[in-house]
């Protein structure tokens, strides 16, 4: 008797679990953009499957509670973002370094995938991919003396979708006022 009252209530839990319709939101980081009224919050979507349904950044108005959201493919993945405000030169830019093309069309974005560099409006209006879709972005700095963001990076050049001895590398400055690329060394 004591199995078969077990066996029901395991039953039913896996039922009622089943149920479970619900997405969990996870908010990861708070960026304050200096200057203005944004804050902007790394969100991701999870279902009741252990994968993100959705990855978004969310620019929030703190004077008056509106927000835009800027979303990213699902299994895409942003990793650095950086607020520049530069008065002098009258920029005022989010930089963002993420994956968000699956180059080799398998299975989505995953880490063989390039990263490219995207710069949104402060208040995440504009949205303006830098780099190609074929480059993959190493290393990025901004030097706010110049205006610029120089980045490390190579081109696959035999479209194996590895990194190799015949892939050119590069470094790329680009004009953050201009969003144009200045220079390739």
């Amino acid at each position: 008797m004591k199995q078969i009252f077990i066996s029901i209530l395991s039953i039913f839990t896996l039922a009622v679990y089943g149920q479970d319709k619900n997405n969990y939101i996870h908010f990861n980081k708070l960026t304050e953009v200096e200057g203005t009224d944004y804050v902007i919050a790394s969100v991701e979507n999870w279902g009741k499957i252990p994968d993100a349904k959705n990855k978004y950044l969310l620019f929030i108005n703190t004077k008056n509670g509106q927000t835009k959201q800027v979303d990213f493919p699902s299994d895409g993945y942003f990793e650095k973002l950086e607020h520049v405000k530069i008065d002098h030169l009258g920029i005022n830019q989010i930089i963002i370094s993420a994956q968000t093309i699956d180059l080799d069309e398998k299975k989505g974005i995953d880490w063989n995938d390039p990263k490219q560099i995207i710069i949104l409006s402060p208040d995440g209006q504009k949205k303006t991919q830098l780099t190609d879709n074929k480059l993959f972005v190493r290393t990025w700095v901004v030097n706010k003396q110049t205006g610029t963001v120089v980045v490390t990076e190579h081109y696959d050049t035999n479209n194996n979708n590895k990194y190799d001895k015949t892939d050119k590398n590069e470094i790329s400055i680009y004009d953050l006022k201009t969003l144009k690329l200045v220079s390739k060394i």
